[in-house]
């Protein structure tokens, strides 16, 4: 089996042991060879006399532009292959050059130009090939650094996950073992077993939800896109968390326009403004309100949630959507990561305004579409 070179533009002369040298390139290193191939010919042509003296005669311009000419396929040859590629052209130039200045009696003075034409040529492909050759090492060890750091940063985040859901199952699976624990107890009353069920399913669902906040980070299902009514959407969300709010003692102000539509994938939307409203409602206090509002603008729709709760502060904000970055005592801090992460790939955009003291208010922006 053949083997192509690990950098076959920077050895063009590289190639397997076995098999012939053209078969052995890349189809793009062939085809740059064959136009350095065919400047390199035109132009010893034109110095030999092969091409514009049969029309103009013996000129001293005509070996001037073979000269000026020749620098063309050094060029290509030191940008595209480097300094050996330089080198490679000045030389092959140089040698089908000399046998027109050995053979025939130019004189001491042409004899001279002609030489300090060829180390000229060698300058130049030594020059521009070294450069080129430079920067491809320059580009490379910055390419190495920023897949190490990469590697660095991803590794990081492993261990950053590991501890994260570790912390945030460990208490559920306490609690559920408590709970089990006293369920199993013969002598607990009937009352008491009905309590702790709950607790351990609330424990559950918990788990549930921190490891489903964690796989939809790690590995995000792209979204499935189709026209969808967002007013629609909002208002089953609202409806799920009415009794919530209302045991918490918060009020729902809605402001939604009817039939608002986006294009986007309803599961994912509403995942999305589910965790921005219980969000909302955990940082209300009894007595307050959430607000959410639903409204069309150019070119798409705008959902905005707000509440009244103690809001966030200044140094915080930028940071609340970075993983695993919280503000509470408990959770995971990837909901909002996995609501920016959805809404993004929606096409859209997510902001956040927040006062201490007086609220915060998120606004997501998604691109309009038709209502079915």
């Amino acid at each position: 089996m053949q083997k192509t070179p690990a950098h076959p533009e920077s050895s063009p002369l590289a190639g397997p042991r076995s098999g012939s040298l053209t078969e052995s390139l890349p189809e793009r290193t062939r085809y740059r060879l064959a136009i350095i191939g065919g400047i390199i010919l035109v132009t010893v042509s034109i110095h030999y006399g092969w091409v514009l003296e049969p029309i103009f005669g013996p000129q001293h311009w005509i070996h001037a532009i073979h000269g000026r000419l020749c620098y063309i396929p050094i060029v290509l040859a030191a940008s595209w292959f480097g300094l050996r590629g330089g080198l490679g052209a000045a030389a092959a130039i140089s040698l089908l050059v000399l046998p027109f200045i050995f053979v025939n009696d130019l004189g001491a003075h042409n004899t001279a130009g002609e030489v300090t034409e060829i180390v000229f040529y060698f300058a130049l492909g030594g020059l521009i090939g070294g450069i080129v050759d430079r920067e491809r090492r320059v580009r490379r060890r910055q390419q190495e650094t920023e897949l190490a750091l990469e590697r660095s940063q991803r590794q990081a985040l492993v261990g950053r996950m590991a501890s994260t859901v570790a912390h945030e199952i460990k208490n559920p699976i306490a609690s559920i073992k408590g709970a089990v624990e006293i369920i199993c107890d013969k002598d607990t009353p009937e009352a008491d077993r009905a309590e702790f069920r709950e607790i351990a399913v609330s424990e559950i669902r918990r788990i549930d939800g921190t490891l489903r906040d964690f796989l939809e980070f790690g590995r995000p299902r792209e979204p499935h896109l189709a026209p969808m009514n967002l007013s629609e959407t909002v208002a089953a969300g609202l409806r799920q968390i009415e009794a919530p709010a209302a045991h918490a003692g918060v009020r729902l102000v809605r402001h939604i326009q009817p039939d608002v539509a986006i294009v986007g994938d309803r599961e994912k939307i509403h995942q999305v403004m589910l965790n921005l409203l219980l969000n909302a409602l955990e940082a209300s206090a009894p007595g307050g309100a959430v607000r959410v509002a639903v409204e069309s603008e150019a070119g798409g729709a705008r959902l905005t949630i707000a509440d009244g709760g103690h809001g966030i502060p200044p140094e915080a904000v930028g940071r609340i959507f970075d993983p695993f970055f919280t503000t509470k005592s408990s959770g995971s801090g990837l909901g909002l990561a996995v609501a920016r992460q959805i809404v993004e790939s929606h096409g859209g955009s997510i902001a956040v305004e927040s006062t201490v003291g007086a609220g915060t208010t998120f606004t997501l922006r998604l691109p309009a579409g038709e209502v079915r």
